[in-house]
This record gives C-alpha cells, structure tokens and sequence, in this order.
C-alpha cells in the first residue's frame, strides 16, 4: 500500500500538473484563450491529469494511512490483550466498518438547493457523517473496552476518539479559512494589483503562516488522547489512546475522499461545458462548482496530512515496540549522541531533497509540454481559429513517459536511504531519523498544500470577478498558480505517503537495524 500511494500520488501529480502548468503558461498568459479551450493541445492531458493525481492518487494516500492506521493499532492492541483480549485488536475494523455506513448515509444526504453554494451541502453531509461516526463509536468503544477491572475505561477511549473525530473537523474549518474568499486569499488577490512579484510574495508568506494552526490542533490531539488512555487506568493505555483518536479521525475517510473526487469532477465538467461552447449560464454555474472543488481538494489533503501525522506517531510506536521485542529493552533517542543527531539531520534533509525532485519533475514536464503547445501553435496552420485540431495525444504520451520516468529517483532515495541509515547508525539512530523526517514532512506538506490551494483560489476569485479573466491582475493570480500547483498537487501530498512509507519501513527491517 505504502509503495503503490507513493508511486500513484508523485506519478500521478507530476503528470496533472506538468499538464496543467504548461496548459496555463500557453494558453491563458500566451495566447490569451480560456482555460479549456479546445484549440490548446495540452487541454484534455490536463483533464486527465484531474483523475490520476487527484482520485486515483489521493485514494492511494488515504488507503495507505487507513492500512497504517489498522496495522499500528492492531500491533498496540496486542500489548493490551490481557486487558481487552481479542476485542482490542479487532476495534480499528469494527470502526473502520461503520464509518464506511455512516459515510455512505452522509453522502446520500448531500442535496443543494437552487444557487446555494455547494459547499454548505457538502458540509452539511460531512457533520451528519461525524455525528453517526460519534455514535457508531460509543456502542463499539463500549463493546471492546468494557472490562470490570478498568470499568470507566471505555468512557476514556470514547473521549479520545471524540478528540480524532473534533480534530478532523478543526483541520478542516482552518483549511476553509486559508482557501475560501476569507482574508489569506483576499490579500494574495489585492497583491496581484501590483503584480506577478507581489502575488509570489503574499501567497508565500500566507503559505508560511498557515503550519500554525494545524500543528496546534495535532499537538493538542496528540497530547490529550495520550493523556486520556493514561487516565483509564489501563496498563501502556496511553498509546492506545493515540491509536483511538487516529482511528476516529479515519473513521469519516470514506466522505472526505468523496469530497476530494468531487473536486476533479467538477473541474472536468467545467471543461467539457468550455469544450463543447455551452450557455454562459451553464459556465457559471461549473466554476462555481469548480470554486468549491478546489476546497474540497485542499480539504481533503489537509485531513490527509492530519491523519498522516497521528498515524506516523502510531507506526514510530510500533517501531520502538519491535526494537524492544528484540532487543528487550526500552529504546531511548538520545539526540546528544553524535550518530543519533546526524540520523535525525538526515531524516530533515530527505524530506526537502524528496520535494525538490518532486517540484523539478513538475518543470521539466511543463516545459515539455510548453515546447510542444507552443509548436502546434505555429505549425499547425488554423488551429488558432478553430479551423484545424491539435493533436491531443502527443502532449499526453510527454507527461505519460515524464511522470513514469521522474518517480524513479525519489522512490530509490526514499528506500535506499532509509536503508543505510538503519544499517550503519542502527536502531536508535534510525528512530531519531524516522522522528526528524516526520515533524520536517508535516511542517512542509501543511505548507505546501494549503499555500498552494490560497494561490489557486486567489486566480479563482480572480475569475469570478466581472472582466476578471486576461486583466494583468488576472495574469500574475496564473503565475501564483501555476508556482502552487506543483506545491498542492506533486509535491504536498506526497509528503504525507513518504512519512508513513518511512514509518512502515523501518517497521519491517527493525530486525536489520539491531544486528
């Protein structure tokens, strides 16, 4: 699972936005011609491009935390088998069950009114599903933890669960904030005004800005749902506190990834409307749709990068679990230890090299793919009047060869690294490198994501405006862009897959890093 979510979400996001940004360069800056106009070659790559990076690649990403998820809290549930016996570990399952029948009633339940925005419908399913999930989760909480020694045990694991499921809403209101017509886009488009310059600059410095809030929210997840397996009384109960809120922020899973898809749905029937020169009032309505799918789609990396991160935590436990099955003793990082300190170095340093692969990838496909628009453009005599068609196909086997051919290296790097650092540091070295990779990924994938998904919006918004599309505010919002795309849509999500590959990693080859 680790390595099919690596490959599915880097491949899949260098094609979509090799596609999209050499799509954009040409058509929108250049030519000046709407986006999804048929007469630019690049345009039915980029709407392929929506289904491989976004669907297929974002299931990849959540079914892999799920796996991580099931796994990790199976292996804690195992320490606690004298307690709970086989209930403890069969919980992840039993949740995992009913948050599918919740999502799929939150789903159905999903009905806009005429002109109302979309995402108070979506919103509306996504609290329908959390509180079914809330319900579902005491009847089953009070199934596996009931026990006459710790009688208010389950009261305390339910507690912690509620604090996943809170958790998962809270990433979700801040990731509205950052990417609805709120203040960070407002500024990033009052800042296109004065420029290309300008617009980079807001749209960085509000990237920055929005790692604070989440990392609050996680840190006090963390935090309490540990504190809250340590209150019920039960024996190493605090790290399965943990596993219970991750599994409850998991649980609603099924509807997030939902929204995410309804995100590249949206965006594609916007193009066949463009496509096929549908009424205005039928454009309007699709980028209004289009609007909302863009927050769906930031949505659903933000919960992806929150999920990834308490199911990191929970993997790193696992793996400080084995090394005392073998070793029998409690493994202690030790950061003032030289071999130690340089694990962790390194584990930060892969996190930014892993990116830059990712991002250059992004522009060294665009640019294949400019070359090749721009020479349709030229060669291709009437194409720019409709007269003649471009030839679609080429530009989708150039971001085909290019993506297959980009994920090799920051797969290889990934493995291998991690590889030698457990092998010639050994385990403990290994730990502190599997904790820097993962609070650097966390950092840069927030970062990353949500900065991206406010420069789109802002270029969105941009949009909606009267006489907001080919203005010089609107061309520099397309740059702001086309610089976020490969941050939100490569780069970003892949992070969340390499923090928990690295996780699943060095859980397999623990007997290796102790010989």
């Amino acid at each position: 699972a680790s390595f099919v979510a690596l490959f599915a979400q880097l491949g899949g996001g260098i094609y979509t936005k090799g596609a999209d940004v050499g799509a954009d360069l040409v058509g929108k800056v250049e030519k000046n011609i709407p986006e999804d106009d048929p007469r630019n070659p690049a345009v039915i790559a980029d709407l392929v491009g929506d289904n491989v990076g976004d669907c297929a690649g974002r299931g990849a990403d959540l079914f892999e935390s799920i796996a991580a998820e099931n796994i990790g809290a199976m292996i804690i549930g195992v320490a606690l088998y004298p307690v709970f016996g086989l209930k403890g570990m069969l919980f992840p399952l039993l949740m995992g069950a009913v948050g599918m029948i919740a999502s799929i009633i939150g789903i159905l339940s999903v009905k806009a009114k005429e002109e109302e925005n979309p995402m108070n419908a979506l919103t509306r399913g996504y609290i329908i599903t959390s509180v079914l999930v809330a319900g579902f989760m005491f009847v089953i909480v009070k199934y596996a933890f009931g026990s006459a020694q710790y009688p208010n045990a389950y009261l305390w694991y339910f507690g912690a669960g509620l604090i996943g499921i809170i958790t998962s809403i809270l990433i979700l209101l801040i990731t509205v904030y950052y990417t609805q017509n709120y203040r960070p886009v407002r500024s990033i488009v009052e800042a296109s005004k004065t420029g290309h310059a300008t617009n980079i600059i807001s749209g960085f410095g509000m990237a920055l800005e929005c790692v604070a809030a989440p990392v609050i929210v996680l840190s006090f997840a963390l935090f309490f749902s540990y504190k809250f397996g340590i209150w019920s009384g039960v024996p190493d109960g605090g790290i399965y506190g943990t596993a219970v809120a991750t599994i409850g922020m998991l649980s609603t899973a099924v509807y997030v990834l939902s929204m995410d898809v309804f995100g590249p749905i949206s965006d594609n029937a916007g193009g066949i409307i463009e496509m096929s020169n549908a009424p205005e009032s039928a454009r309007k309505r699709a980028e209004k749709l289009d609007h909302a799918g863009n927050t769906t789609k930031a949505l659903t990396k933000g919960y992806a990068i929150g999920s990834a991160a308490l199911a990191a935590f929970l993997l790193f436990s696992a793996y400080l679990g084995e090394i005392r099955k073998f070793t029998g003793s409690v493994v202690i990082v030790d950061l003032t230890r030289i071999d130690v300190f340089v694990a962790a170095l390194i584990g930060a340093m892969l996190v930014f090299l892993f990116s830059s692969f990712a991002i250059r990838a992004v522009g060294i496909t665009a640019e294949k793919v400019v070359v090749e628009v721009r020479r349709q453009f030229k060669e291709i005599k009437g194409l720019m009047q409709g007269k003649a068609k471009p030839d679609y196909a080429s530009c989708v086997d150039i971001c085909t060869k290019s993506a297959l051919s980009n994920m090799v290296l920051p797969g290889v790097l990934v493995v291998g690294l991690t590889v030698i650092v457990g092998v010639l540091l050994k385990a403990e070295a290994t730990a502190a490198y599997l904790m820097s990779a993962t609070i650097t990924g966390i950092l840069l994938a927030l970062m990353m994501n949500t900065g991206g998904a406010a420069w789109d919006n802002a270029k969105k918004t941009i949009e909606l405006q009267p006489k907001g599309k080919g203005t010089e505010q609107h061309k520099a919002a397309v740059t702001g862009d086309t610089v976020g795309d490969p941050f939100k849509d490569t780069a970003g999500p892949s992070i969340h897959v390499l923090i928990k590959l690295l996780g699943t990693i060095t859980l397999v080859l623990a007997p290796l890093f102790i010989l």
